[in-house]
């Protein structure tokens, strides 16, 4: 018994008779596409470093934390001086920030290498200070620093003002 086939019914199972042409193509049979390289012909070679591309990446690794100081102090500006959620999670990532990065200051140096690694260190370490002083000139200016003797005794009556000033109004 044998099954009526249609003219339009597309077989796609491979078929395995003699003289039979398949209409799914094998692997073999298909040409490889465009820029296909087989990875058993490609030779294994080891890559060399540029040592002008090590150097020029070490430096923007060194350079990081300084760039990030112009962003800080716009960061600082539209944050305002009040004591709320917003300019108090601010100064937090800018103390954190820093400080992670100097814990992990290990694996940083790992990948700044070449003849200007020493000073390429000294930049990435006082670039961090900087952000870090950034930060507790913030607070500083916020009111979150106990700088007088008043904000440590309770004795001490607090500093009075000398004058009051205002923008530009007579009070």
């Amino acid at each position: 018994m044998s099954k009526r086939r249609h003219k339009w019914a597309i077989e796609f199972v491979p078929s395995r008779g003699r003289g039979e042409r398949s209409l799914v193509p094998t692997a073999e049979s298909l040409p490889a596409p465009v820029g296909f390289v087989d990875s058993s012909s490609v030779a294994e070679r080891p890559k060399e470093a540029d040592p002008n591309l090590i150097a020029k990446r070490s430096w923007d690794i060194a350079l990081g934390p300084i760039k990030q100081v112009p962003m800080n102090m716009f960061i600082m500006w539209m944050a305002g001086s009040s004591i709320s959620i917003f300019p108090i999670m601010m100064v937090g990532m800018m103390f954190f920030r820093p400080i992670q990065a100097m814990l992990s200051i290990q694996n940083i140096f790992k990948s700044i290498e070449g003849d200007q690694a020493a000073f390429q260190k000294l930049v990435y370490c006082i670039g961090n200070i900087l952000c870090l002083a950034m930060a507790v000139y913030k607070c500083q200016t916020m009111g979150l620093l106990p700088t007088h003797a008043s904000d440590w005794l309770a004795f001490v009556q607090p500093q009075e003002r000398m004058e009051w000033s205002g923008g530009g109004m007579f009070l």
